[in-house]
């Protein structure tokens, strides 16, 4: 490039300076954390979160991908087969342990590259301290993603004439009557139950 002249080239040695120079006359902001908390930015990378499907079923299939892609060693997965009587995702195979140690996370965002599902994504939560090394390491019940609106608690067979797939593709939109039935005749007392059925559908069933 070429070299500056006349007064640039005088400027020059000051021009580096020239954020911190006006940084210093910007009113200073200080927050009162943790008594008033600043919401994050929306693409900020907070704690980790194993989402579902729109039927309940798990995005995670186990294939440990997450856990290679790690350049910390911060995640642990077991994958395991699924079974007519225990479906808890689509397809094979499901992620039956899975744990971050968040004493070793970088938080990078190469895990949620790697998945190939969009089973792992970041939250906003930036409140990961505790008083024990044991706590600081998330299982799968910790980082699993709460049941939504329409939700069906795994497991549960997949909707009825569907593959994976039709999964991945974003084609199954929620639970379907069949798989409604099989949760109420193996898990009566499942609470995400409630929601789905009618009120004159259990009590038809009671007589």
């Amino acid at each position: 490039m070429p070299g500056k002249s006349g007064l640039g080239e005088i400027l020059a040695p000051a021009a580096g300076f020239g954020v911190t120079f006006a940084s210093m006359f910007k009113p200073t902001v200080t927050e009162q954390y943790p008594y008033e908390k600043v919401p994050t930015k929306p693409r900020y990378h907070g704690r980790h979160q194993l989402n579902r499907h729109p039927d309940g079923l798990e995005k995670c299939i186990g294939c440990e991908l997450c856990a290679w892609a790690c350049p910390a060693d911060a995640i642990y997965v077991e994958g395991a087969d699924n079974t007519p009587d225990a479906q808890f995702s689509p397809g094979e195979r499901y992620g039956r342990v899975y744990q971050i140690n968040y004493l070793r996370c970088i938080f990078c965002g190469l895990c949620i590259e790697a998945c190939p599902t969009r089973a792992l994504t970041m939250t906003n939560d930036y409140e990961l301290a505790g008083p024990t090394r044991r706590g600081m390491i998330y299982e799968k019940q910790d980082l699993l993603a709460p049941l939504g609106d329409g939700m069906l608690a795994a497991p549960h067979p997949m909707v009825p004439g569907t593959e994976d797939d039709d999964y991945y593709r974003g084609d199954v939109a929620g639970p379907v009557p069949e798989q409604i039935d099989w949760v109420a005749q193996w898990r009566p007392e499942d609470e995400s139950l409630a929601a789905l059925r009618p009120a004159g559908h259990e009590q038809s069933e009671a007589r």
